[in-house]
């Protein structure tokens, strides 16, 4: 019989209390930081990030990366368990006034916790459908809980398989948008090899992000805004959306420039962000890459 690891230490969570799930998350985040190869990847961002600091920091920002990333997922449980979700929000306006006549895209990323912004931003535009693209992973144990929780607030959500792209996936999307309507998808993440991804610097190096988005700012003839959700307190959030990202050409030989134009101010936006929360980046794959090399 197969043991769901995860669901396991949820109805223990029930039946004795929360802090039971802070505690084995925090003690398995541990084991992790000790033996999971990807630390190597968190040191080599943290080094570029602080170069000017010792190789022991840097390792204590990859602890504390670790085990900030427990927080995701007992705040997930506090919410199901009917602890109200505090929230405050920044940044946008521009997108509550033009709701529901101007569809846009979210753009999230692996920098605090998207799924909490995916879910925050749902409770408060419940009259504006949100269609979030998310990966779909071979064994998903504690992703297939996300997705459940988020479709629960009213989420539609489409898989994106590594093996196996779901067709017409895009059509529906632009859709949305040209409806009015919102679609999220992730602005830091190479989900397939043979998915089309765009060249930016970041820190000073090459990273890849993906095309999709800023195609379908383009096509739909909607804005981009960068969406993130810093943790405040326990199941307590704040909740900032960037300016608006234009994505627009004059002539079909311009969409080239303006997509590469756009994906770049997302990537400027995401480094200062990091800048500013560096504890909080749960891109746990390499995504900093040497000049001419390639390893998505």
């Amino acid at each position: 019989m197969k043991v769901d690891a995860h669901a396991l230490l949820v109805r223990s969570a029930r039946l004795v209390g929360p802090w039971t799930y802070a505690l084995v998350s925090r003690i398995i985040a541990a084991g992790y930081f000790l033996f999971s190869p990807r630390v190597r990847e968190s040191r080599r961002l943290y080094a570029t990030l602080f170069p000017q600091r010792s190789r022991w920091y840097h390792l204590w920002c990859t602890f504390r990366q670790y085990q900030n990333f427990t927080t995701i997922h007992y705040d997930r449980l506090l919410h199901d368990l009917g602890t109200a979700t505090t929230s405050t929000s920044s940044g946008g306006e521009g997108l509550a006034a033009n709701l529901g006549r101007t569809g846009a895209v979210l753009l999230m990323s692996h920098l605090g916790n998207w799924e909490m912004a995916a879910r925050l931003l749902m409770e408060e535009q419940r009259q504006v459908p949100l269609l979030l693209y998310m990966g779909v992973k071979e064994k998903e144990g504690v992703e297939r809980t996300q997705k459940e929780v988020l479709r629960r607030t009213g989420v539609t959500i489409i898989g994106v398989d590594r093996q196996n792209p779901v067709p017409f996936a895009a059509v529906e999307g632009i859709r949305v948008l040209r409806a009015g309507g919102l679609v999220s998808m992730t602005g830091d993440i190479i989900w397939r090899r043979d998915q089309r991804s765009l060249g930016v610097t970041f820190l000073g190096h090459r990273a890849y992000v993906p095309e999709a988005p800023f195609v379908f700012a383009l096509v739909a003839g909607v804005p981009i805004y960068v969406f993130f959700a810093f943790r405040i307190g326990v199941n307590s959030y704040q909740c900032h959306f960037s300016e608006p990202i234009e994505v627009k050409a004059t002539s079909r030989k311009g969409r080239n420039q303006a997509i590469a134009q756009a994906a770049q101010r997302y990537a400027d936006l995401l480094e200062a962000t990091l800048r500013a929360h560096p504890l909080e980046w749960y891109h746990f794959d390499r995504f900093l890459h040497d000049p001419g090399s390639r390893d998505c």
